[in-house]
């Protein structure tokens, strides 16, 4: 059970990451999406790479370089929105989205990797939707349906819900890269082929660029420092037990995000998010169990 623990501290290393990017992001700094983007992947990699001096550099397999270029071209899609929902919306709001990855992941796992985590799938199902609807239930004086509306409006959550399906297909190409490698190669592969991607897309998309890495390393540092860190806790539980499993823990990211948007950004109705978050988590843990 020890990948419960790698899991679990992957998912708190993330909460972090994000609220770093968060205040990056909301800073007078002017900071953009691209350059946080591109930022978390490129200050991640000393740290990652580092770490390949002291472990044993493994024999690439066959699968490797497929789920690298799959891997790598839809994250580099992610990350860009990640980024762009938490500039758009509350961190509690946005963050709880992500606890449709392992929805999505009843779907993709057996497809991809003939994993199948269980029958009651669908009572999670039910339970993650049940808890995103709780997110805005203060509108249900509008109607029955309006708490959906109402978050799918957020230009944050509709953003992280295309992330969280996303997700769902890179998670067992991150398994196969593993299988193919090993943790810290993998993950240093990763955000070293992110690195590249994302460099051109930031050069053309971000005015300034340069100026605003140069002028904000203290703050762009921290995002890449917990995004190696909860990439290697993340990996590794991956190299353990089954990819469900691990993302359905490090979904616990979503109580966190909601704790640090009412302990650090003063965000409101923390109460409603709080329990909807939770009842997501609930959902995900079934998925998981059963």
């Amino acid at each position: 059970m020890l990948w419960v623990l790698f899991a679990f501290l992957g998912a708190f290393s993330e909460s972090l990451k994000d609220v770093f990017s968060k205040k990056a992001l909301d800073s007078v700094k002017n900071i953009d999406e691209y350059v946080a983007a591109w930022s978390m992947r490129f200050f991640a990699l000393p740290f990652l790479l580092s770490l390949l001096l002291f472990v044993e550099i493994p024999v690439i397999g066959e699968g490797f370089w497929i789920a690298l270029l799959v891997s790598g071209g839809l994250n580099t899609i992610t990350t860009i929105l990640y980024m762009k929902a938490l500039k758009a919306s509350d961190i509690s709001i946005t963050v709880p989205m992500v606890t449709f990855t392992p929805l999505f992941l009843l779907i993709t796992s057996p497809l991809i990797l003939g994993e199948f985590p269980g029958v009651w799938g669908v009572v999670g199902i039910v339970l993650i939707v049940l808890g995103s609807y709780m997110l805005n239930i203060k509108k249900i004086h509008e109607g029955f349906f309006a708490p959906f509306r109402a978050l799918l409006h957020e230009k944050g959550p509709r953003y992280i819900l295309l992330v969280a399906f996303i997700w769902s297909i890179t998670s067992n190409f991150d398994k196969v890269g593993i299988i193919n490698s090993s943790p810290v190669f993998w993950t240093a592969s990763l955000n070293l082929f992110l690195t590249m991607t994302l460099l051109p897309i930031m050069l053309l998309k971000s005015y300034s660029c340069t100026t605003q890495v140069k002028k904000n390393i203290k703050v762009l540092l921290p995002i890449g420092f917990f995004t190696a860190i909860m990439h290697i806790f993340i990996m590794t539980a991956l190299s353990l037990t089954l990819v469900a499993f691990v993302i359905s823990i490090k979904r616990m990211n979503a109580l966190f995000g909601v704790m640090w948007g009412a302990l650090i950004f003063k965000e409101k109705d923390i109460k409603d998010r709080l329990a909807g978050a939770a009842i997501m988590i609930v959902g995900v843990i079934l998925i998981t169990l059963f």
